[in-house]
């Protein structure tokens, strides 16, 4: 027990020798999280727009007027044509046209249906679907107003048919912000790039300078090495959970409604995990670039595309989502989201804690056998 805390206290010294790992430990997570918690936001809060009216009535204004008013719409041009559509959109100018017909005004005048065309750039699919949910909303209360508005002229008291009247709650992210969702995920990310770096980068580095070897050399047995060089990273790898968490709960105001005990716990399996995953790196690269390589390349990257982190696993074809369930950080991802916001309990994700704990003891495990022999 005292080889081991004597590897500890080297290991900490050795961090406190080096002002830049000193950065990447507790400065990195906190500018990571601030950057990405402000970049990782796709709520659309301004919808430009050009408006082609061809009646240019009272009643065509006032329609216009509806979409200025809605605080999501910025008309950046009034057009004359449709090629001058086409310039603006090709341009990237606006997301989309409102085309408003001559007769607009006389057809609702006489109670008729008007069709009114929107032009949309697709480019981008998910902007779109939301600036046509804002369009829709807008035109359907318009039609609306204009029915209750007939409906009391001609002094009917009642309407002409029936509705059904949707009453919405939504629940854990009433202002549907994408940044209150993604976040919590940011958190398991940023713990991931960390965690997994340090332990593969500080054991090259020890490899390529040769005090590694001086190491082995000693009487120390390969599994007090393996524990004196894990447990530090454990510990850093907590201070790092403890700090994105402050970061999140008093910077973004996101508070964590579930249980903090088992949060920090499933944190715990998630390092086991990521550090196995450092130790393996650490195996297979013989340079501190080598390793950064296959860390970034091999392991983050793939981590990134396929744990739902930036892209719906239910979207993604049948074959990739199975492979998914190789993903250690698809589950700590879930567990994130469901503690932080919906406060969900360690009974309700029993299935992805298991398979976190599976993940990190046989990772860690074959990870250490593998390093031991490379010792030996």
């Amino acid at each position: 027990m005292k080889v081991i805390l004597k590897i500890i206290i080297k290991e900490f010294l050795q961090l406190k020798r080096d002002p830049r790992l000193f950065g990447i430990v507790f400065l990195a997570p906190v500018i990571q999280l601030l950057v990405l918690g402000y970049a990782a936001n796709m709520d659309v809060n301004t919808v430009h727009t050009a408006i082609y009216d061809q009646d240019k009535s009272v009643t065509s204004r006032d329609f216009i007027e509806k979409f200025e008013r809605s605080g999501y719409f910025e008309i950046d041009d009034y057009v004359n044509s449709y090629s001058q559509i086409t310039e603006d959109i090709n341009k990237g100018k606006v997301l989309w046209a409102l085309v408003i017909p001559k007769d607009f005004e006389k057809k609702i005048n006489r109670m008729q249906t008007v069709p009114v065309q929107a032009v949309f750039d697709g480019s981008d699919g998910n902007k779109t679907l939301i600036a046509f949910g804002y369009v829709q909303g807008i035109v359907n209360s318009y039609s609306k107003n204009i029915l209750l508005q007939t409906a009391n002229k001609t002094g009917m008291k009642n309407p002409i048919a029936g509705n059904i009247s949707p009453v919405i709650r939504v629940w854990y992210n009433p202002d549907l912000k994408t940044r209150v969702f993604m976040v919590p995920s940011i958190m398991g990310l940023i713990l991931m790039v960390i965690t997994t770096i340090l332990m593969s980068m500080a054991i090259v580095k020890e490899r390529e300078i040769g005090t590694l070897e001086q190491l082995i050399v000693t009487p120390i047995k390969p599994f007090q090495l393996i524990i004196g060089k894990v447990v530090p990273f454990i510990i850093l790898g907590f201070i790092d959970v403890l700090i994105v968490i402050c970061v999140m709960v008093f910077w973004f105001d996101i508070g964590i409604r579930g249980s903090f005990i088992f949060l920090v716990f499933s944190s715990f399996l998630f390092v086991l995990t990521t550090l196995g995953i450092g130790l393996f790196i650490s195996t297979v690269s013989k340079t501190q670039q080598q390793a950064m390589m296959v860390a970034q390349f091999g392991i983050m990257m793939p981590m990134i595309y396929l744990s739902g982190f930036a892209f719906p696993i239910e979207n993604m074809p049948k074959i990739i989502q199975y492979i998914t369930y190789l993903i250690p950080l698809r589950y700590y991802i879930v567990i994130l989201r469901a503690v932080i916001l919906k406060g969900a309990s360690f009974i309700e994700l029993i299935p992805e804690t298991t398979m976190l704990l599976l993940f990190g003891v046989v990772i860690l495990f074959a990870s250490s056998l593998r390093f031991k022999k490379r010792l030996e």
